[in-house]
């Protein structure tokens, strides 16, 4: 289930945009201060945000800059000043859509379906893994692991062909596409043992990177 923040700071109109986005099964978390907008941020991975520009600590245009310079989450903003030059603002900070109020709750979910749908290409989802390639951000289970970047690339290029016997030779000149000729094929195994340390819930009993005796190793979805 996706999960979207709005941060509203009219109750009316917060509460009305909860109960919507929930009956279109979006799992819903709202804020009516820019400090309450922070600490969901910092405890929930969102996959959208419905941010106001005008909000008691502050205004939205400079949250919106900082989460343009942290991430690629979508995000709408709404403002009651119906200007050029505030809509010109919120698209130079990063925002990917504006509206104005009033506006018309329909088109507003069309817009956020629209949002979330171009960003889907970047998520990558297998089981209790989620990788944002827009950022190179790993969670299991909601909590963040921390991959060098070859773990990331070993990782992202597995997900990509599910259920493939991968050779040690195919994923050594992928991932190593540059010098591959040059590097032990040992590297290849190391690296593995280090990604299932992370991800794995026992890595000595795998169940998402298999061995497959002779032939290399397959990614398996767990459900």
């Amino acid at each position: 289930m996706e999960k979207l923040l709005i941060v509203e700071d009219d109750n009316d109109l917060r509460e009305g945009l909860e109960f919507t986005f929930r009956s279109e099964k979006y799992e819903v978390i709202s804020a009516n201060t820019i400090k309450k907008a922070k600490e969901c941020l910092q405890q929930i991975d969102f996959q959208g945000i419905i941010l106001d520009c005008n909000l008691p600590d502050g205004n939205g245009f400079e949250l919106c800059k900082k989460l343009r310079e942290e991430s690629e989450i979508p995000i709408i903003m709404l403002t009651a000043r119906d200007t050029e030059l505030d809509e010109i603002k919120a698209l130079e900070l990063g925002a990917d859509d504006y509206m104005s109020k009033p506006f018309s709750v329909a088109v507003l979910k069309a817009r956020v379906k629209k949002m979330l749908k171009n960003t889907e290409h970047s998520i990558l989802k297998s089981g209790n893994i989620r990788v944002d390639l827009s950022n190179g951000k790993v969670t299991k289970n909601e909590e963040e692991i921390e991959l060098s970047s070859t773990e990331l690339k070993l990782l992202v290029y597995f997900i990509k062909n599910t259920g493939l016997i991968l050779s040690k030779e195919q994923i050594l000149m992928k991932i190593w596409e540059n010098d591959g000729e040059f590097v032990d094929d040992n590297i290849v195994s190391v690296n593995i043992r280090r990604l299932r340390i992370k991800i794995e819930s026992d890595a000595k009993n795998p169940q998402h990177i298999k061995t497959v005796h002779g032939m290399g190793y397959i990614w398996k979805e767990v459900l």
